[in-house]
């Protein structure tokens, strides 16, 4: 696609004038990349509901973010996010479902949130939704560890915070620890800045979440069983 090099590039810039000022003085192009980005979702969505109808119904609007960062309990009091993001998730952004992310962001840098991210999974999952989850994974005959091994070998388990014990409810010896013990149930990939060139990259981006399906499948099981007890 089009224009994603000059997106990358005007986000470095934001990120060396993270300030008012700068931003106000170029809120022109700050607007003509946020449109640029939106059509990059629009067509991600339409690629994603061929393999996942849930998400057919679903708008720009109902998956992307803010630029502006909440700096209320930070000790970086940045204004600006220094990327493009979006969540597309059946029922969108804040239904609680778990889905596909994606954002493109300053590139060169290997961590959240300057490097860019392709992710799917749940990155807050509720108590509950744990608990129901993690059951499954000891009562599921490697079904889990399966889902993940579908995923396209670029996708890597999010094990930032994880628990060094098995939680509570959970002995010792539970059969599939290293799962249980996971804070975040997501999987991530991080592509570098020649990933967002080409005309075909919505069916590209699309074409790694499909191999993540069964992956989401698995926790938006329990997403849905949570919500009927």
């Amino acid at each position: 696609m089009k224009h994603m090099k000059a997106i990358i590039t005007y986000l470095r810039q934001l990120q060396a004038n993270n300030n008012r000022e700068w931003f106000n003085a170029h809120k022109d192009e700050f607007l003509k990349h946020q449109a640029r980005f939106h059509r990059l979702v629009e067509e991600v969505i339409k690629e994603i509901s061929v393999f996942d109808p849930s998400i057919a119904n679903l708008t720009p609007k109902d998956c992307t973010y803010r630029i502006y960062r909440d700096v209320r309990f930070s000790s970086d009091k940045s204004p600006y996010k220094c990327h493009f993001g979006a969540f597309i998730a059946k029922g969108g952004k804040k239904s609680g479902n778990s889905g596909y992310y994606f954002h493109i962001s300053t590139g060169g840098d290997d961590c959240y949130p300057y490097c860019h991210m392709l992710a799917a999974g749940d990155y807050c999952c509720d108590p509950e939704v744990l608990k129901i989850l993690r059951e499954d994974i000891v009562n599921g005959d490697g079904d889990f560890e399966k889902a993940i091994q579908q995923a396209d070998s670029t996708f890597q388990l999010e094990r930032e915070g994880a628990l060094k014990r098995n939680p509570k409810g959970f002995p010792a010896d539970a059969p599939y620890s290293e799962y249980l013990r996971l804070k975040y149930y997501c999987l991530t990939s991080m592509p570098d800045d020649d990933f967002w060139e080409g005309e075909d990259l919505a069916k590209r981006i699309a074409s790694k979440f499909a191999t993540t399906k069964p992956f989401l499948d698995y926790i938006n099981r329990a997403i849905d069983f949570s919500r009927e007890e």
